[in-house]
């Protein structure tokens, strides 16, 4: 079983946000608190550490204490961009990831994607969700890798690929489906966040 203490948390924090009219989303109020809090609160009970990665207002997330760290290449890349700036500064064998915009993550995320990791002897795992008409659909933002895919992704983006499914086909990959899709509920627009904030009351 893999022990908390090996665990780095890396909330993403990173994005634009173009659908929120490019709010910085971890800092919208969300029941009165900013969004990144609801996130943090629910990983740090799972993790040893916590990084947050962000491209903008670096001083407003740093004052929750954690190291907050930026990706390398100054234009919004998106989630693997973010992965790889984690992976550079992670001290921990594993590393879990979610993004600031989903205040509703499991409290038993961290456990089930590590349990499904070392039954399989796989390199990352991602949570996926079952709606009630039976479909699947990956979260894959929400994932637990070991930390030495670094070289691996490192690699892949030097060659310009910035899909997240399409580094996931080049390792040993697994997900694991969690019946309560509400709780990778994230927020797009100011509707979603209405609807979510209604939704946790």
């Amino acid at each position: 079983m893999i022990s908390a203490d090996h665990i780095t948390g890396l909330i993403l924090a990173g994005g634009r946000a173009q659908r929120m009219g490019g709010i910085d989303k971890g800092l919208i109020p969300f029941h009165g608190k900013a969004l990144i809090e609801s996130a943090i609160q629910a990983l740090k009970s799972q993790v040893g550490q916590i990084l947050i990665n962000a491209n903008r207002n670096i001083t407003k997330y740093s004052i929750y204490g954690y190291p907050v760290i930026v990706d390398e290449a100054p234009d919004f890349s998106g989630p693997l961009a973010g992965f790889l700036a984690g992976l550079k500064v992670c001290k921990t064998p594993y590393l879990v990831t979610s993004p600031c915009d989903s205040p509703l993550m499991p409290p038993d995320l961290c456990a089930k994607l590590a349990e499904e990791l070392e039954s399989g002897n796989y390199q990352l795992v991602y949570a996926s969700t079952k709606e009630a008409s039976g479909k699947i659909w990956a979260q894959p933002v929400f994932c637990f890798m070991r930390s030495d895919v670094k070289s691996s992704l490192k690699e892949f983006l030097s060659k310009g690929d910035l899909k997240i499914d399409n580094w996931f086909k080049e390792l040993r990959t697994s997900t694991v489906i969690f019946e309560n899709a509400k709780a990778f509920a994230n927020v797009n627009t100011p509707e979603e966040l209405q609807h979510l904030e209604a939704m946790s009351k």
